[in-house]
């Protein structure tokens, strides 16, 4: 369990216009987040386009990330594919490469059933031999993982954890509760959707799955600790600071302002993987007036 808790900070997968690694930027970003101190890096979630990026340049950038982390920071690498035989193949490279969990999203064309869900969890977390956490993304995926199929999955071993969606009541103590009761006492709840972090975690989610922290990391953190501690205040003052950009997140998709913050920020001018489109002129403005006061809170 101590692997999938605080705050998973998920940084973009820099590459240029021939979808080529940018590793020296992949190392800035990773330096970043570890300086900061969040307690786990999200390697290729969605937020570092996995699903755009070919196996072997998965497997480069985890290799990249792998050299520059050096076991300072628990490492957790995205390994969904189309097809199972695909995700077992990350799955192993991940844990020979020295990856410290996986994370796995139920990719597909065709929708999928629970079991063809549950058969392709058992199988990939059996190759890859590392603590796995279930990627519930209905957003992108159009799998909705309800609480009878995790607990199944909870009783694969290896399966230790679930990265959850904003529950649509916002009803978040109410959605661990029932979970609780049908998975192991050791088994991990955390949540993404970043605008939803503040009540995730005062709710008592176990971890913090953050786009925004793979470049901001210092008030991702901030606002992580803070909840920790109950410290209900900061909490709301840290999220008030970022509201702003949670709008953004909601109006645009946090992948492309990622992108915008990361030009922003003078990390230079990588842009989204097409046919995804980077935001206008008048929309990077918008960012440039929401990262302010955050800006403050990292200074």
């Amino acid at each position: 369990m101590t692997l999938f808790t605080g705050l998973s900070a998920f940084p973009l997968t820099p590459t240029d216009d021939n979808g080529q690694l940018k590793p020296e930027l992949l190392q800035r970003f990773l330096e970043r987040i570890m300086a900061a101190g969040a307690d786990s890096l999200g390697l290729l979630g969605s937020t570092g386009g996995y699903a755009y990026l070919t196996p072997e340049e998965r497997k480069r950038t985890l290799r990249t990330a792998v050299e520059c982390v050096a076991g300072r920071t628990p490492l957790i690498v995205g390994v969904g594919a189309l097809t199972t035989d695909v995700a077992e193949d990350l799955a192993r490279d991940a844990r020979q490469a020295g990856a410290d969990g996986l994370l796995l999203a139920p990719m597909s064309y065709q929708p999928l059933t629970d079991e063809e869900v549950f058969r392709h969890f058992e199988a990939v977390a059996a190759a890859g031999e590392l603590p796995l956490c279930i990627y519930n993304n209905p957003g992108t995926t159009k799998f909705t993982f309800g609480p009878d199929l995790i607990a199944r999955l909870a009783e694969i071993p290896n399966v230790t954890s679930v990265k959850m969606p904003l529950p649509a009541d916002g009803d978040y103590a109410g959605e661990m509760q029932r979970l609780r009761a049908v998975t192991p006492e050791n088994f991990s709840i955390g949540y993404s959707g970043d605008w939803g972090a503040k009540d995730a975690l005062l709710a008592g989610g176990a971890c913090w799955y953050s786009v925004v922290a793979g470049l901001l990391p210092e008030p991702a953190l901030a606002l992580t600790r803070a909840a920790q501690a109950g410290n209900v205040a900061g909490v709301e003052r840290f999220d008030h600071a970022f509201a702003p950009l949670w709008a953004l997140f909601r109006e645009f998709g946090s992948f492309r302002v990622m992108f915008a913050i990361s030009e922003i920020l003078g990390f230079g001018g990588i842009t989204p993987p097409r046919p995804i489109l980077p935001l206008d002129q008048a929309c990077r403005g918008r960012v440039e007036d929401a990262l302010r006061p955050l800006l403050q809170v990292a200074a």
